[in-house]
């Protein structure tokens, strides 16, 4: 009798539901940190917010059950994996809100999911051109202009209102980042992966004598399920279109790398069908997303992370994690405290987090072959574009606005100069001509490969 493999192995039922909350435990700040920057910069309003949660976590453990426990030979890798959503949407939606809508925002998403879904399976076959290379930076270049987003959080937007830069709320946004880091630093198991957690709950206790925290769970309903096209009909601007598919390639790339990396810390091999699923799940991310106004989803590094050091290989187990993240996302009244959550407190979690997905690209980059001059090449000038936007606002502001929702992302410029350049100078005779190799020779640095 074949013994199954440690992937398709079931747990006793108490073993499974502890590591599966845990892994909800380690990925719920970064998944709702989404939702709560992405409601204070549209200016929404804390209930809205508390909807904009509960949908969030709603479509997480959907995605997360799909891709754990699999929908035939349709959808889902089959692997231990916990997806949630991803800050590289962020500023694209932002942008988009501002120019056309929130009813804009959520139609785009809509259509780069269907255009995911649809790109799945070539993506699979041509993977090999979104190496470390293009990741890495497109990474880093998030992290980067994330960063922004957290210090607005912790000032103010309004540099004319009073409650502008107040020094207490960065003094209560240093305090959040000083405890995460203490738990993250010096802790040891599971105090250090709920460094950032615990630094959340503390900063809403201090945030409490400050008068900073306003209930807004009190007249939420205590069960129900997020409605569908809260903000109306969806509107498909090309533009906003163009910018979330954009966004899905780069989700694509994100979540590839985390499941080449899964199945070289599980042992279970990843065939070109179950990467092709495994996209398909991210597109799903993408219609839900559209549909319940949630997120695009990625899967999260951390809990890879927490499947390697705990050496629980299950996927049973992280399908645990998507029915509790299900639970948690037909709770209304749970998903509007959460969102009653204070600016600077989330400011604070975001800053380490966002930080961190710049630490994370830096990283992915070290497996870029950066000692050759055309790939630093491609880095150097790909980041640089990307940061553009961020460093020089208002730079493209006599442009078009339509052309405004692409050029004034750093995400979708970074992403794009990064791929155009990776694909002429490494896969082209150009990068033979560049190295000063014959194009029937190897460089002499070959470009880099995904990998684990």
């Amino acid at each position: 009798m074949a013994v199954a493999h440690p992937v398709d192995t079931r747990l006793p039922f108490a073993r499974q539901l502890v590591f599966g909350i845990q892994h909800v435990l380690i990925m719920y700040t970064g998944c709702v940190t989404v939702p709560l920057v992405f409601g204070a910069a549209a200016g929404l309003d804390r209930a809205t917010v508390g909807l904009l949660v509960s949908a969030d976590l709603l479509v997480a453990g959907l995605v997360t059950l799909v891709q754990s426990v699999g929908i035939g030979k349709l959808a889902g890798v089959r692997l231990p994996i916990v997806c949630g959503a991803t800050f590289v949407g962020l500023n694209p939606m932002i942008l988009i809100a501002k120019e056309y809508g929130l009813d804009a925002v959520y139609g785009s998403m809509l259509a780069g999911g269907v255009v995911g879904i649809a790109l799945a399976w070539p993506f699979a076959k041509v993977v090999r051109f979104f190496p470390p290379l293009v990741t890495g930076t497109v990474l880093t270049v998030v992290g980067i202009s994330l960063i922004g987003v957290a210090g607005g959080l912790i000032v103010g937007s309004d540099p004319k209102a009073e409650s502008f830069a107040v020094p207490g709320n960065i003094g209560l946004a240093a305090v959040v980042v000083a405890i995460a880091v203490g738990f993250i630093c010096l802790g040891r198991g599971v105090w250090s992966q709920l460094g950032v957690l615990i630094a959340l709950l503390v900063g809403i206790l201090i945030a409490v004598p400050m008068g900073l925290l306003h209930d807004s769970g009190s007249d939420a309903a205590w069960v129900g399920l997020p409605r569908p096209f809260h903000f109306g009909a969806p509107h498909f601007p090309v533009t906003a279109v163009v910018a979330m598919s954009i966004v899905m390639a780069v989700a694509f790339a994100e979540s590839t790398a985390s499941m080449l990396a899964v199945s070289e810390i599980t042992g279970k091999p990843l065939r070109d069908a179950d990467l092709a699923r495994g996209l398909i799940g991210d597109g799903l991310s993408g219609v839900l997303g559209g549909v319940f106004t949630a997120f695009i989803d990625t899967i999260f590094n951390q809990n890879v992370g927490s499947v390697a050091a705990t050496r629980v290989f299950s996927r049973y187990v992280t399908a645990t994690s998507g029915v509790i993240l299900v639970i948690l996302g037909v709770l209304p009244r749970f998903g509007a405290l959460v969102a009653a959550v204070p600016s600077p407190v989330i400011g604070g979690v975001g800053l380490v987090l966002f930080a961190t997905v710049t630490v994370v690209g830096v990283d992915t980059l070290r497996r870029a072959e950066l000692s050759d001059r055309v790939n630093a090449t491609i880095v150097a000038v790909a980041v640089g574009i990307g940061l553009l936007p961020v460093m020089v606002p208002g730079m493209f502001a006599k442009f078009p606005t339509a052309a405004q929702i692409l050029l004034t992302s750093g995400v979708t410029l970074g992403a794009a100069t990064a791929f155009t350049l990776n694909l002429l100078l490494n896969h082209t005779r150009l990068g033979a001509f560049a190295r000063g190799t014959k194009p029937s020779e190897p460089s002499a640095v070959p470009p880099a490969r995904v990998h684990a």
